[in-house]
Formats: C-alpha cells, structure tokens, sequence
C-alpha cells in the first residue's frame, strides 16, 4: 500500500537536523526523498558511534527513506544537475541563508523559471527580512533568543538549554507542516511559491503559546509567563521507591483523586476548589500532591490509578523507552538490516493511516550511493555522467 505522499518528488538539500529529519517524515510518508549533499557529505555523518565511515547514528537517526546523491553547487555542472532534476521535482529545499543561496544562484527565481510548479522551501536561524537574516544559528542559540533557555531559571537557578534539541526538532514539525500546507494550495491553484521557515520565529510561537499569559491583552492584565509550569515545584515527585508523574487537571480529576487517596478534605479545601483556584495556590498544589506522592510506591500507584481518568505515569530513563510496554505494544521499535551497516534499531513512523499506510521502505543510503540511478533517471548520457564524477561534481558510494 502506498503512502499518502506516493507521487511526491522532493529534493532535498538541507543538512544536520533541521531540514533532514523533514524530509524524513515526509519519505516516511511516501514521498521520493532524494538527499542531495555536498562531495564531504551530511555533517551528521561524523556524528556519534558508527560501524562504518560516514554512516555514524546521528545520519541514521535523520535519514532513512532517502536516497542520496552528491552534488557540487560550486561547480556550474553540479548547480546545472539540480536544475535539471528540479525540472520534475515538486520541492526543492534547503538551507542555506540568503546571502550563500544568492552567491550558489538557487534562488526562489531560478527555479520558478523553470517549473513554476514546484514548491521552494528555505528554512534557516532568522526572517530572511530583519536584522539578524544573514545570520547563522543552531540550536543553542536559537533556545537563547527564544527565551527557552531562561525559563530553566525556574528550576536551576540560571539559564540553562534543554538538553534535547527541541528549536531544530520543533522547526522540523514547521518545515513539515510548511510544505503539506503548500503542496495542498498547489493542488488547488496549480501554482508553487517560495515558503520561508525561520527558526527563531517559530520557537518563539512555540514558547508563547502559554507564556504570552497577561500580556496577551494591551494594557497587560498581568506579566508574561504561565504560573502553573513557571513553578520549581513542577516536577516529577519522589514516591517511596522512585519518582512517579501526578496531575489531577481538571476539576473532575481533582475530586476522583482526592477519594481515592482518601483525602476528601482536599477536594472541600477552598485553596483548590475550582482550576482557578489551584492556578492561584499552585505552589501548595504542588507541594500537597509531593506529600501525597511520598506516600506510596510506584506500583501502588500505578494500582490505585489503574482505572481512574487521572493523569499519571512512570519516569521513564532513555533506556526504560526499550522496555516501555505502551511502545512494545504498538511495534514502536523496529529491527532491521542494514545492507552495510548490520542490525540497526529504529523509531517507528508515529502517525497511523488506515488507507494509505507510510511504510519505511528505504534505509539510510551511503554518501552519493544513488547519484548515477538519479542522474540517469533526470536524462544525463553515461558520457555526462561520466565527465561529473571526473571532475567531482558528483561521486558514488563504494562498490559493497
């Protein structure tokens, strides 16, 4: 069964994480990703433990159902490949900044020349159109600006990054978004456009989405920032074995907790009645529902809560994900073998179809593995392809 991005062409000339882990969810979902990277390769390559060269776990974690060939835009023969295949692709996207995308002559303009269809995405640090456009931004950096990285203070007492790359994940799910919205206005109007998905931006949508608070209303009814998470007392509680997750929300979890700990005063207490009550006492919330949390084990608490509708559930390490019963359940780990680089575990494809199921159908390719198939496929004579790999302009993957 195909996916429901079966017909789909993108090219894709990002790098690192952003772009890569994009383009991944969209081959996951059926689309013909074709991994266009420089003659080193996808930095991520170097990145991590790897059985072989250029094949090291962070790449396999952002590059699977994609083939992979090696172009280099510096040289006019390499510039002129992506043109060609742009000419049956429906996107081409990248991440270069405006400045390096201006001196390499991929520019919005020179693609629309010659499929006025196609669907251009940049995604990079900042708006194109202000003052930091030009400049160059990771993840760190754009948690800094965010003001991510400050809301740490809360809990460590200084500014501190979350230690996943969450702006670089979270402009992935833009980039995604981004293009699915652009391929639908295409389908209506038949024409593409140019689609800017700048990272600072939309980590700061993302942040503000709660803490924009009281200054949501011009005058400000109160200071910026959610109360409830902008709280040192939100946090996983330590029970008599462990640390355990507690969040009776609503008014009607609240009550059901409170009966069956056998604490219905809580439920009558005036501090908590009401979720605007327990907005305004949050930190004795917290610190009753802490008490409360010491009094059990872990198991115990996954027994009394069982059947409830209170919201609730283990800490899990890194390692205990392996072992989740919830993932084993689902299949969501796989095991595959890899061509060139042996039993490999991955994620799942988290999104379910029940007509167009997205199967992962290609495993991470080696650097330029598929340039001469692409090329060929694109119309390039053997001579012409020949003349590319003698230059550099294009290379291939080692004979297996």
């Amino acid at each position: 069964m195909a996916g429901p991005l079966d017909g789909v062409r993108i090219l894709d000339c990002t790098t690192v994480v952003l772009g890569p882990w994009a383009a991944q969810q969209l081959g996951d979902l059926g689309a013909d990703v074709i991994k266009i990277e420089p003659p080193e390769g996808d930095t991520t390559r170097q990145l991590g433990p790897a059985r072989n060269p250029g094949m090291a776990a962070f790449y396999l974690g952002c590059n699977r159902s994609k083939r992979s060939i090696v172009l280099d835009l510096k040289q006019e023969s390499g510039r002129k490949a992506l043109f060609k295949l742009a000419e049956t692709a429906d996107v081409v996207m990248h991440n270069y900044r405006p400045g390096p995308a201006k001196r390499l002559g991929v520019e919005y303009e020179a693609f629309e020349k010659i499929n006025p269809r196609l669907v251009y995405l940049a995604t990079y640090g900042y708006r194109a159109a202000g003052p930091m456009g030009a400049k160059a931004a990771y993840d760190d950096i754009i948690q800094a600006g965010s003001g991510l990285a400050a809301l740490q203070t809360v809990v460590a007492g200084e500014p501190r990054f979350l230690p996943t790359i969450v702006a670089d994940k979270t402009s992935s799910n833009g980039v995604v978004s981004a293009l699915l919205a652009a391929l639908f206005a295409r389908e209506r109007t038949g024409k593409g456009q140019a689609v800017e998905v700048p990272m600072y931006e939309t980590l700061v949508s993302f942040v503000m989405v709660e803490h924009l608070y009281g200054e949501t209303f011009k005058p400000a009814l109160d200071t910026a920032g959610y109360k409830r998470v902008l709280n040192k007392e939100r946090r996983p509680y330590p029970s008599k074995d462990g640390y355990f997750a507690l969040l009776p929300y609503t008014d009607g979890h609240w009550r059901e907790f409170c009966t069956l700990v056998g604490r219905e005063d809580l439920a009558r207490d005036e501090r908590f009645q009401g979720m605007a009550n327990r907005l305004k006492n949050v930190e004795q919330y917290y610190s009753t529902l802490a008490g409360l949390c010491a009094e059990r084990t872990n198991a115990e608490w996954v027994e009394l809560l069982r059947n409830s509708n209170v919201p609730h559930g283990p800490v899990n390490t890194l390692d205990d994900l392996f072992v989740d019963p919830q993932l084993e359940a689902t299949g969501f780990w796989k095991d595959v073998d890899h061509p060139t680089e042996g039993r490999l575990r991955m994620t799942d494809i988290a999104p379910r179809f029940s007509k167009t199921k997205p199967e992962i159908t290609r495993l991470q390719p080696r650097l330029g593995e598929h340039s001469v198939e692409v090329l060929q496929e694109a119309g390039f004579t053997q001579g012409e392809i020949d003349a590319m790999l003698k230059s550099g302009a294009t290379r291939t993957a080692p004979a297996t």
